[in-house]
């Protein structure tokens, strides 16, 4: 039977607190400790209602001795500053997206996490989803034959609040790495690691100051698989993979955003079939969290996420280098 990891939460995020704290206390191999937040009352407010403990800053959660982990949901700019200080600490790190600014300090990141066996995961639930493993399982049964092209876009419309840090230029705003870490991290999983992106582009608001909108496309140099993806936060809404292969194509259009107890669906054409059915409803964000107690309690796969970090990492910083 693994051990309970204790773990701590710094910041008082939506996704925190509508999905991730309710997973991490319905969760049998975790002991959710406490809270913190640069506002005292807004921590005492999470504390309140999930019956945790609030902490007075993020250094005092860190050095309390109480926790193994910490789930992180700041703002982009300020992932680095305490990721470092929480590997520091000798603690794992649960990190929402995209897990810095630079492909420099993931790299700096990284290499304290694989010098203290520290676990070092970004938070892109969808991986762990059952529609995903469907539709791998799919293609590596030829049911599409060889992939051609990989299409895949995740975007929405404006928000409301021009106040929203995805606008802040100086929190790590963008839609690159809000958005359009998604398609960039699905595309992957169906290629090599021998990937490069071929051209992008990102449209900058002058007004904010950040990019709202973009596309890339990502050539594979040990096969001919090319992966075409589009972004942003000032479109239609879109939240689909397209895998196109010599014998069909396999499609789903919720890809990323499918919530606990929502049946997606996915579509298969080919030439003697055209069916579209619905997978049953699962849980990314406590598998993820099984996940995460994995790599804490056992190391496998420890080092695959390390290089997952850094190829990630490493295509964004092309994105960004390029659109300069």
């Amino acid at each position: 039977m693994y051990e309970n990891v204790r773990v701590g939460v710094l910041g008082c995020a939506k996704i925190a607190e509508r999905f991730l704290i309710p997973a991490f206390q319905s969760s049998n191999e975790f002991d959710l400790i406490g809270i913190a937040s640069r506002n005292q009352n807004t921590a005492n407010n999470f504390a309140e209602k999930f019956l945790i403990e609030s902490f007075e800053s993020y250094d005092s959660m860190l050095a309390s001795n109480c926790i193994d982990a910490v789930y992180i949901p700041l703002p982009n700019s300020l992932h680095y500053e305490w990721i470092r200080k929480s590997l520091e600490m000798n603690l794992h790190v649960l990190v929402e997206k995209s897990m810095a600014c630079s492909y420099g300090d993931v790299l700096e990141l990284t290499e304290l996490a694989q010098q203290k066996k520290l676990v070092l995961l970004e938070n892109f639930q969808f991986r762990f989803h059952s529609q995903l493993a469907y539709i791998k399982s799919l293609v590596s049964n030829g049911e599409i034959g060889e992939i051609r092209n990989i299409r895949s876009s995740f975007g929405f419309p404006p928000f409301p609040n021009v106040e929203n840090i995805r606008y802040k230029k100086d929190l790590g705003g963008g839609a690159l790495l809000d958005a359009g870490a998604y398609p960039l991290k699905i595309a992957q999983m169906f290629m090599s690691n021998n990937v490069y992106i071929a051209s992008s582009n990102l449209f900058l608001d002058k007004a904010h100051g950040v990019d709202t909108f973009g596309s890339f496309q990502i050539n594979d140099s040990a096969s001919n698989i090319t992966a075409q993806c589009a972004f942003g936060f000032d479109n239609f809404y879109q939240c689909n993979i397209e895998l196109w292969g010599s014998k069909g194509k396999v499609s789903a259009n919720r890809i990323f955003t499918s919530p606990p107890g929502y049946a997606p669906t996915i579509s298969i054409q080919s030439a003697d079939r055209d069916l579209s059915f619905a997978v049953a409803p699962d849980d990314h964000f406590k598998n993820m969290l099984l996940h995460f107690h994995n790599l804490i309690t056992s190391g496998n796969g420890l080092e695959d996420e390390h290089k997952q970090n850094l190829r990630q990492a490493n295509l964004l910083q092309q994105i960004r280098d390029e659109n300069r």
